[in-house]
């Protein structure tokens, strides 16, 4: 969606959440935390049908949410009604598709969503050793995830086009697996996979975390500042030590220590870079070298096997795209409310480098009170996509005011600094950080 291309009419992409049920008790989900505002319910026929306008010319329909799209028992009625009304894809028609956890797929599952028009399941997959995996998912198991793979396999000879996709959430238990899983998932079958970094929702999961909190941009910025700081002899880690300390107090190399953080920051300033300070200078690089290492050799194997791989990003980046916003997403939960982003989709807490973070959930219309595009045609609605395809908004997770910010802060996002009213510029989203079946 380019800022002054003139606003769609109708959207492109249309993720409906089928239900927020889920048989397992993964330890990164937001359902296994008690700072969630989500409400336990299945997407409903008649509300499913209230969508039926948007299905022609429709590029994709993810039927994927919080919760396990398969305890949903319309599914497959969800599944043939939007396909006929989408068309087939030989003819034009768009796809189809949703993400499991592939527990409950067996092969008459399988063969029902084929028979539906379904194209594309994607079954989560964040380990191959069963150790590692059941202590991720749960209640999952490696026997079950074979089976479903198998079951899908059997029901191409119903749905030949029918792609099997694998999921991986990248963390520091598992990332040593991640090659080793995506060979696994090829050889039994799989088409395509999507890695994605972890979004902290409980304390306990943030040392999890295996992407920089810097964007490139800072990092680039912040290179030859040290190695500036080096050659000058300037001991840069001492930083908050020295800027503590009572000015009578400071010695010449505190002073000279002090004097050069300012400049550098006055530096970032005078070029619009954000930088944190804090991150910057107690950044692990061997750590990222080593996440790197493993991206680089996952894509090595993904070649050798065949699989189309969607890696995240290890430094977000500086120069952010919402694809949710620019490919002309809306998102419908459960209950038939429209909201237009997964970041905003539900209200949470969370830790996004390791700060505190509250989500509003951002509601644009109701289905069972407004048709939908009307919704997505409301004057609200479509200002909300133009100012966030407009990128001007500060990049809240990278500046050093962050944990004391009253913007950033609030249980109820209002504004940020720069007076914009779309709570975006604490999205990690936007800087290829998450990734989804989309």
């Amino acid at each position: 969606m380019s800022v002054k291309s003139p606003p769609s009419k109708r959207p492109r992409k249309l993720f409906v959440e089928s239900t927020t049920h889920c048989n397992l008790t993964c330890r990164m989900c937001v359902k296994q935390t008690g700072d969630h505002a989500m409400t336990e319910g299945n997407l409903s026929p008649a509300t499913f049908e209230k969508l039926h306008p948007l299905f022609p010319g429709l590029e994709a329909l993810i039927l994927s949410g919080i919760g396990e799209p398969l305890m949903n028992p319309h599914l497959e009625q969800f599944i043939s009604q939007a396909r006929e009304r989408m068309g087939e894809r030989s003819d034009g028609g768009g796809w189809i598709g949703f993400q499991t956890n592939g527990v409950l797929l067996d092969r008459d599952r399988a063969l029902a969503l084929a028979r539906a028009g379904v194209d594309k399941v994607c079954i989560s997959l964040d380990a191959v050793s069963p150790d590692t995996l059941g202590h991720i998912r749960g209640g999952a198991d490696i026997a079950s995830l074979e089976r479903a793979i198998a079951a899908l396999c059997d029901a191409r000879a119903v749905r030949p086009g029918l792609q099997i996709g694998i999921e991986f959430v990248a963390m520091r238990d598992n990332l040593a697996e991640l090659s080793g899983v995506l060979k696994w998932g090829a050889e039994r079958g799989a088409n395509f996979a999507i890695v994605t970094q972890c979004l902290p929702y409980d304390k306990a999961i943030v040392g999890e975390t295996s992407y920089d909190p810097n964007t490139n941009i800072a990092v680039e910025f912040f290179k030859p500042w040290k190695e500036r700081a080096a050659r000058e002899g300037v001991d840069i880690d001492r930083y908050f030590e020295v800027l503590w300390k009572y000015y009578k107090t400071k010695t010449e190399d505190d002073w000279r220590i002090y004097d050069f953080i300012e400049e550098m920051k006055k530096a970032a300033a005078d070029k619009d870079i954000f930088i944190n300070i804090v991150e910057l200078l107690k950044r692990d690089e061997g750590w990222y070298a080593q996440v790197e290492e493993i991206f680089a050799d996952a894509s090595k194997v993904a070649d050798e096997v065949g699989l189309e791989l969607t890696l995240p990003e290890v430094l977000p980046k500086g120069e952010r795209h919402c694809e949710f916003v620019e490919n002309e997403g809306m998102f419908v939960a459960w209950d038939g409310q429209v909201h237009p982003c997964y970041f905003l989709w539900h209200g949470y807490r969370c830790f996004i480098n390791g700060r505190e973070k509250f989500v509003t959930p951002r509601v644009f219309g109701d289905l069972a009170q407004t048709p939908a595009l009307e919704i997505w045609n409301d004057p609200a609605y479509v200002e909300f996509r133009r100012s966030v395809a407009a990128y001007d908004y500060p990049f809240c997770s990278d500046c050093n005011l962050g944990k004391c910010c009253d913007y950033v802060q609030a249980e109820e996002f209002e504004q940020d600094c720069y007076i914009n009213n779309e709570p975006c510029g604490d999205c990690l989203w936007c800087k290829g950080v998450f990734n989804c079946l989309q």
